[in-house]
């Protein structure tokens, strides 16, 4: 099958797009939940993210690698078995992983060495390995193998990283292409995107990129954001990349963001997201609505029979008050955890679905300055 990606609509920098994959279209831009190890933290499944409008199930190459095992998962057909999600699926390389949560590791030329975060084992990962786990995996689009440096980095250091980058990206085109041909791999259609680093310096990124747009990849990634640097570098960054990104592939910004970020990265011309904040920080009672953000924790809400958001159309601000989440809060109850991690997401991809319906009308500009703010903002 034939994959290819369509920009239907534009305003300003701003795309409204058309992603065909070999298991389903998605409209963009679009948010990609991130179900780690097969599953969203907080009791949601496969089947729930349907429920919520989610067009793409992100998981994780690295902590499947090392539980339950990407052979494992191969032998019992692929991620989408496994997972019972019928839809796209990205697999993260594993990188971040490997530099945020191996405290001890060894990077080289041929990749990097390390201790597993969860018995201690030693594992080494490189382009190849990461490319032939998530070929395991049968994801419909994997990530190319990056080193995710420190930001700010010294700028040398982003220099030769950016350089190590590339090389590694080659690696990871050519094993692609050769597990693609296997006759036993589970997705012949496997998707490859870069990823695009340099820290803080303008001039690296966009070196960077036009170095990995030559290699004519499926989409793009802009990695090594959101980790700490003020909201206005990462937005200057965004802005200087994005004129070097191919125009008919997708554009993915990685781990960002807020809801704010995210607008503000659509009218920069970015297509796809994902982040773990949405649902993290619901399963600690911090909650997205139209209105701002709110803590059902607080006293306020114990007798309050609203839903969390009268203007949301989830199962959640259907069925229960936000009286009944906070008790369950204050009792321990797993269930609401669940039900506020359901809110949030419905909540972000509802607001790619809004963001996706101005475009098409041709108001962006206009729901980007009613809500760039206001979604942000605590209660």
């Amino acid at each position: 099958m034939e994959q290819f990606f369509q920009v239907l609509k534009t305003q300003g920098d701003a795309r409204l797009g058309r992603f065909v994959t070999v298991h389903g279209e998605v409209q963009t831009p679009a948010f990609m939940n991130v179900a780690t190890a097969g599953a969203i933290k907080g009791g949601l499944s496969a089947y729930d993210l349907k429920e919520i409008g989610c067009q793409v199930q992100l998981c994780n190459t690295y902590h499947l690698h090392v539980r339950p095992g990407d052979e494992l998962i191969k032998s019992l057909g692929g991620l989408h078995r496994f997972t019972g999600f019928d839809g796209p699926i990205l697999t993260d390389s594993g990188g971040f992983q490997v530099f945020s949560l191996a405290k001890l590791r060894q990077i080289r030329e041929e990749g990097v060495y390390f201790n597993s975060h969860v018995d201690g084992r030693k594992i080494f990962m490189g382009p190849e390995e990461s490319m032939r786990i998530q070929s395991n995996l049968g994801s419909t689009i994997a990530m190319a193998f990056d080193e995710c440096m420190q930001n700010p980095a010294e700028y040398n250091y982003a220099k030769n990283s950016c350089a190590r980058t590339v090389r590694w990206l080659e690696r990871c085109k050519t094993e692609m292409q050769r597990l693609n041909a296997l006759p036993d791999t589970i997705n012949p259609h496997q998707l490859l995107f870069g990823i695009n680093q340099g820290s803080v310096y303008d001039d690296l990124r966009v070196a960077h990129m036009q170095q990995i747009a030559e290699l004519d990849l499926d989409g793009y990634a802009i990695g090594g954001l959101a980790v700490g640097e003020p909201k206005e570098d990462m937005y200057r960054i965004i802005s200087a990349v994005t004129p070097y990104m191919p125009q008919n592939k997708p554009r993915y910004l990685m781990g960002v963001g807020t809801p704010g970020n995210i607008l503000e990265a659509v009218s920069r011309g970015v297509d796809l997201f994902d982040c773990v904040m949405p649902s993290r920080n619901a399963r600690h009672g911090h909650l997205f609505t139209k209105s701002g953000i709110i803590n059902i924790n607080n006293e306020r809400y114990k007798a309050d029979l609203l839903p969390i958001d009268e203007s949301c159309g989830c199962p959640t601000c259907q069925r229960h008050s936000r009286a009944f989440i906070r008790h369950l809060f204050k009792a321990g109850e797993m269930l609401a955890m669940r039900l506020c991690v359901m809110h949030n997401l419905w909540f972000y991809n509802t607001l790619l679905a809004e963001i996706r319906d101005a475009l098409q009308a041709g108001t962006f500009t206009e729901y980007k300055q009613r809500y760039v703010e206001i979604l942000d903002t605590r209660i």
